[in-house]
């Protein structure tokens, strides 16, 4: 499947960001990536969009949730990247754009997926299944309210967040277009097929009643051929 191109990219590029925000070494390729203090923000389009250094440590919105919470979100996000993956295999006959949100849905739950499982044992600050989500995309928007909590930017979050939306958002449209599009071929099918809606009975009842006359010509030519 080629669309897995597509996962392959975001989930890339959603962790070579991270990586350069919160720094870090890879001895084994020899890199080193200083990275940003902890809340450290800089100016990309004034104070419309920032870069923000921030990391979430359980659900959206930066809502927190305690030990046992970190790990069922965790699991519950391999699972569904399982789950997307397997969808997407089955989903290999839709249209491309459908195929292509699917993947970018997948590749946003992996790169999530990345941080919560490995970022604690790579950074050292927690075991397997409980690191935090680094995010960094901080634009102003208007001021919103949403489980109790307001809000007068948008929440901090990263590519792999975006890549998610965009997903969900194009899935939306196009698989609800695909779908309609079938039902008005499934509507229109029994009209261009309509031999298909006549009652058999009928069918030779017709038959036999267009038969009746070469019949009445036969025997009335029968009886001529034996009056002569």
């Amino acid at each position: 499947m080629k669309v897995l191109y597509t996962t392959l990219f975001v989930v890339i590029l959603d962790q070579v960001t991270k990586f350069l925000v919160k720094g870090g070494t890879i001895p084994l390729l020899n890199i080193k990536a200083d990275g940003m203090f902890y809340g450290q923000s800089f100016s990309v389009i004034g104070d419309f969009f920032q870069i923000t250094f921030v990391e979430n440590p359980g659900l959206a919105f930066g809502i927190d949730v305690n030990e046992t919470s970190k790990l069922f979100l965790s699991l519950f996000s391999l699972i569904a990247s399982i789950g997307i993956f397997y969808y997407l295999y089955k989903s290999r006959e839709q249209k491309l754009v459908v195929r292509v949100a699917l993947a970018l849905i997948l590749g946003g739950a992996v790169g999530n997926l990345i941080d919560r499982t490995f970022y604690g044992v790579f950074y050292g600050y927690a075991p397997i299944f409980y690191g935090k989500v680094v995010d960094f995309f901080n634009m102003e928007f208007f001021d919103f309210t949403i489980l109790g909590r307001t809000y007068e930017r948008f929440p901090i979050f990263n590519i792999a967040d975006s890549a998610v939306t965009v997903g969900v958002v194009f899935l939306l449209i196009f698989h609800k277009s695909a779908e309609e599009k079938t039902k008005e071929a499934e509507k229109t099918l029994p009209v261009i097929e309509g031999a298909e809606q006549i009652d058999p009975p009928a069918l030779t009842e017709t038959i036999e009643v267009l038969a009746e006359p070469k019949t009445t010509v036969n025997n009335a030519e029968d009886s001529n051929r034996k009056e002569i």
